[in-house]
């Protein structure tokens, strides 16, 4: 079977690797490099990529103040357990950045 790994560039890979698996309700492990981690399931199956900005000069993670706004990039994760899963995804967004999104509404 072939299967796609999504990688997403990040500033901070080892807090963005522990927010992932908070998230998804994960065991907390760290990532194997500073610039690189793999989230991965219990089956071992990779379901997130995160790569430091500006390591290894890939043209599209350089930095995320050239990114493009709307990009094209969205992460869907399908889960089992939604209903535990959704108090654990709005405790993880800061209160500020939940103000800032209410607002805009």
């Amino acid at each position: 079977m072939k299967r796609t790994w999504t990688i997403i560039g990040v500033a901070d890979v080892a807090r963005s690797f522990k927010w992932y698996q908070s998230l998804l309700g994960l065991p907390e492990t760290a990532p194997a490099h500073d610039y690189f981690g793999q989230i991965l399931d219990s089956d071992g199956t990779v379901l997130l990529c995160l790569h430091e900005w500006g390591a290894h000069e890939h043209p599209s993670l350089t930095s995320p103040s050239t990114a493009e706004p709307g990009n094209g990039l969205l992460l869907f994760f399908r889960i089992d357990n939604f209903d535990e899963a959704l108090p654990r995804a709005r405790a993880l967004v800061s209160p500020a950045r939940r103000a800032a999104r209410e607002s805009q509404h």
